[in-house]
């Protein structure tokens, strides 16, 4: 049965990505990390770096990495039942840890089978590119095409041309390190264990945001309110089917900003240790996707503002950096050149392949662009990110057919490219806050600390990004451009802000977006070949979100009665 097969490889990739992960937090609980926060940042850190080692190995020689793969899984179940072993681990600490790692695996089978809920199995990369929008571009199969590469030929040569004309150094190489770290424990020349793994990988996301909204304090009821938001986001549904290496690097950022927002960072910038930390998760996502830098510049700035650590502490951190980036900088320019071109694209609006290094680029486009044009271009970034440059009347124009189909598909590419119209209901938050300030109403603490800091990020990260990117007709500030940190913090910081001023409100509120973002992405309207609604999809569908809401609302570590 297609269902069962789904579930069992998904589990599969589940306990190969996991095991390192969770016996990293393991042995970091056993050496006397308490902090539920940071456990889950040193578990995230640890997965990146196996990614990447999976990379490097198979680089360096493909035997040695199938020795890497298999060495990962056995050591980490050696190093994750030597750290239980003894009782050093507190219970309640295991039930705290257990709970993300749990929504992550609900939320993966969740949306694998929300995904696969018309068929399209035996064509899942295609599939993955159609499903909730499109038919998007391969992007999606970018990383599983270099992986196969690497792994039959490690260094020996140069990777060939993914079509479009993309090389290998082009996009980073964790997601395809990933590949590499699991591809001799199980694979298929179908692409669908690559999917499944694609999909796993992108719901790491829900682990970082844990860490997150954990570390601020906020009630137990926001945390699952906002982790129920973003999961059923059409931000979360799309690109996390379409498993382009996006929302793995906000997975990274999340866990950075557990550190850096919250409390905590009174603790981590007082210890070398947090500096390598921050700098690993930093480093990680900058690996999975260059466009993180959009996050890190106004983590960077808040952290700075909060409370400045020492020289010693930027020198480790800064060495930590390099260490994780000189190697690829290094593939970049010698093994497989130029490796600019996103750089060209985003920073110079460059779209077409010519020899030009990235700083010559620039200096060229903004000549011609001159003083007025800059300006344009800055003005246009802007608009893009607040919807004002939408096709003129799309979702009107599709209401006034009162096709559904129309509909939803006008809907969908809105939230697919424009930042502020994809959050939807949750728009209503900074007003409601905003309403209460003038009131001196201003609910939990926590809470609206949380979401000012939520907020800050996004205002900081879109005004860097819009005045970076250089703006153009061919490209914009368009979502899929930046980091999906923002809005997965924009979201997060929405509901917890509506948590603060309007406690019982924002549980239907938030609540009836989840229903409608349901009813936009349930439907199928280019049903793949030979496909049809599954039942038993459609069951194991809802019952993974079903008891996603349970684990969210009532696992881990007890907390005091909220209203």
């Amino acid at each position: 049965m297609v269902e069962g097969k789904l579930l069992l490889l998904t589990s599969w990739h589940l306990v190969l990505t996991g095991l390192p992960a969770i016996a990293a937090a393991l042995y970091a609980a056993r050496r006397g990390v308490g902090s539920i926060p940071i456990l889950l940042a040193i578990a995230l850190a640890a997965s990146g770096a196996v990614g990447l080692l999976g990379f490097w190995s198979y680089y360096v020689d493909p035997l040695l990495g199938e020795t890497f793969s298999f060495f990962v899984v056995l050591g980490s179940l050696a190093l994750a039942v030597w750290s239980l072993l003894g009782g050093r681990v507190d219970r309640d600490l295991l039930r705290g840890l257990a709970t993300p790692f749990a929504l992550w695996a609900l939320g993966s089978i969740f949306l694998v089978m929300l995904g696969f809920l018309y068929g399209g199995s035996d064509t899942p990369v295609a599939t993955g590119g159609s499903r909730f929008s499109g038919p998007l571009p391969g992007d999606n199969d970018i990383p599983r095409f270099f992986a196969e590469w690497f792994y039959a030929n490690g260094h020996q040569g140069t990777p060939p041309v993914f079509p479009g004309e993309w090389h290998f150094s082009d996009r980073p190489p964790l997601q395809s390190g990933y590949a590499l770290s699991q591809r001799a424990l199980g694979w298929d020349s179908y692409g669908l264990n690559y999917q499944l793994l694609g999909v796993v990988l992108q719901q790491l996301w829900i682990v970082g945001l844990w860490a997150l909204l954990l570390a601020a304090g906020v009630r137990r009821t926001t945390m699952a309110l906002a982790t129920i938001a973003v999961l059923l986001s059409s931000l979360a549904i799309l690109n996390g089917f379409f498993v382009w290496p996006k929302l793995l690097p906000a997975a990274f950022l999340l866990a950075a900003a557990a550190l850096v927002l919250t409390p905590l960072w009174d603790e981590v910038r007082r210890h070398l240790w947090g500096a390598g930390l921050v700098a690993a998760l930093c480093g990680l996502a900058m690996l999975a996707h260059g466009s993180s830098v959009f996050g890190i510049v106004p983590l960077v700035l808040i952290a700075a503002f909060r409370g400045l650590p020492s020289l010693r502490w930027l020198g480790v951190g800064l060495a930590v950096g390099i260490a994780l980036m000189a190697p690829w900088s290094a593939y970049q320019k010698w093994e497989d050149p130029p490796g600019n071109r996103l750089m060209k694209w985003t920073l110079a609006g460059v779209v077409e392949i010519d020899e030009r290094g990235t700083l010559e680029a620039i200096s060229d486009r903004y000549g011609e662009a001159g003083l007025d044009g800059t300006i344009d271009n800055k003005l246009a970034n802007l608009k893009t990110i607040t919807g004002w440059t939408m096709a003129p009347d799309t979702v009107s124009n599709a209401l006034d057919t009162g096709d559904f189909e129309e509909i939803v598909n006008a809907i969908r590419a809105d939230a697919f490219f424009y930042l502020l119209p994809s959050m939807g209901l949750l728009l209503l938050a900074p007003f409601a806050m905003a309403f209460a300030a003038a009131r001196r109403t201003r609910g939990d603490p926590a809470e609206w600390n949380f979401a000012l800091a939520c907020f800050a990020v996004f205002g900081i990260g879109c005004l860097f990004w819009a005045l970076l990117v250089f703006g153009s007709i061919e490209l914009v500030t368009v979502i899929h451009v930046g980091t999906y940190l923002l809005p997965i913090l924009g979201m997060a910081g929405a509901v917890a802000g509506l948590r603060a001023v309007l406690p019982r409100f924002s549980i239907y509120w938030v609540g009836l977006a989840a229903l409608l973002s349901l009813a936009l992405y349930v439907p199928d309207f280019e049903l793949p070949p030979g496909g049809y609604l599954r039942p038993l999809a459609a069951i194991l569908c809802a019952a993974a979100l079903a008891a996603f809401g349970i684990v969210a609302t009532r696992g881990g570590v007890r907390r005091t009665q909220e209203k």
